[in-house]
């Protein structure tokens, strides 16, 4: 069970952490503007097959590799540096100011600097990283929220890597969190999604699933949308705790490990059935579907009526949201699983042979 987002990704309005720049995708959630008639810009090889999905601050993007190397790449496609993690790296980066911030499969989060990639500090957990990182706390105080495997979400000082609190569950967490009004929600293998204080790391509520909860989960207001392992899609009220509607899964294999994106009135998600679905976000009445030629586990973007996503068929796509009818695609030459990350009328996104890819 691995997340492949991602990050980041990948909503309009519902938000992980806070409004990114309009030049800039700190983390794997954002607030999009596509090109109108994307054209590949460059290509940077980093060789190692990948699983992340990338990150921008504008001047720089950044991934992470099986190999354990995260990337800092220039807006024109040049390598700018290069840092050895040596554990892989599954999950999006977060940025938070001159930092960027990611997990490792060793149980180990750094914090390294943007500019020259030399390591700020260093946290371990006592198994792997899959999920991203969330930024919370104050301008003054900033944390990092993050799941590891050994059942505990922590939560850490941004500036010095010290931990403040951890939060014990009873399964992995494999997901990344995400963010509303000082609360944390957060779903785990352990079937359940959470709320917790982000402040004093305390559980304010639960709601049982009762089945994997692999996938990062997405807020509106008080709603939170989020996939399980059985291919359901749920909506929950995290004022109160009340699950408002399901949407069940079709197939065996309509697992959900993707995050959904939410716009309005439409929830949009990838699945592993190799579908990609859009729901009535009110409801749970699908209200089309679109078939690719393979399983998709990354998370998708939606920007104003489109909807942009890759397939592990190796290829790019974007939908109409109002319709589901495909406005254009593009055929990347190997598989696809993770989130782009959008910039200005620029998108950036990964393919697991390890090459990223520019859009304009």
């Amino acid at each position: 069970m691995k997340n492949h987002a991602i990050i980041l990704l990948l909503l309009t309005s519902p938000l992980l952490t806070a409004q990114p720049g309009k030049t800039s995708w700190p983390h794997f959630r954002g607030n999009p503007t596509l090109p109108s008639n994307p054209k590949l810009l460059w290509s940077y090889t980093g060789g190692v097959r990948t699983v992340s999905s990338p990150v921008t601050n504008g001047p720089l993007i950044f991934f992470g590799d099986n190999d354990g190397v995260l990337h800092a790449v220039t807006a024109d496609g040049k390598p700018a540096w290069k840092f050895e993690a040596l554990s892989a790296i599954e999950a999006a980066p977060v940025i938070h100011g001159d930092k960027v911030i990611f997990g490792t499969l060793d149980g180990s989060l750094r914090a390294l600097d943007t500019r020259t990639g030399k390591q700020l500090w260093l946290y371990k957990t006592e198994n792997q990283i899959s999920g991203s990182a969330i930024i919370a706390g104050t301008a003054n105080k900033p944390t990092v929220i993050v799941g590891s495997y050994d059942y505990y979400l922590h939560c850490v000082d941004a500036l010095t890597g010290k931990g403040i609190w951890k939060f014990e569950t009873s399964n992995f967490i494999n997901g990344s969190p995400a963010l509303s009004q000082g609360m944390v929600v957060f779903g785990g293998c352990d079937g359940y999604l959470r709320v917790i204080n982000s402040s004093l790391g305390t559980e304010v509520r639960n709601n049982l699933v009762d089945v994997y909860i692999a996938a990062s989960p997405a807020l509106s207001g008080n709603l939170a949308f989020v996939g399980d392992y059985e291919g359901s899609l749920h909506c929950i009220d995290i004022s109160t705790g009340n699950s408002l509607w399901k949407a069940p899964g079709k197939e065996q294999t309509s697992v959900l490990v993707a995050a959904p994106a939410v716009a309005g009135n439409r929830v949009a998600i990838g699945s592993e059935d190799k579908k990609f679905y859009c729901f009535d976000s009110r409801t749970g009445k699908e209200l089309w579907n679109f078939t690719t030629g393979s399983r998709i586990t990354g998370s998708a973007v939606i920007a104003g009526d489109r909807v942009l996503f890759g397939s592990r068929d190796a290829r790019i796509y974007i939908l109409s949201l109002e319709t589901g009818k495909e406005l254009w695609k593009f055929d990347t030459g190997k598989p696809v699983g993770s989130s782009p990350a959008v910039a200005g009328k620029v998108f950036y996104i990964l393919t697991e042979d390890g090459r990223l890819l520019a859009f304009g």
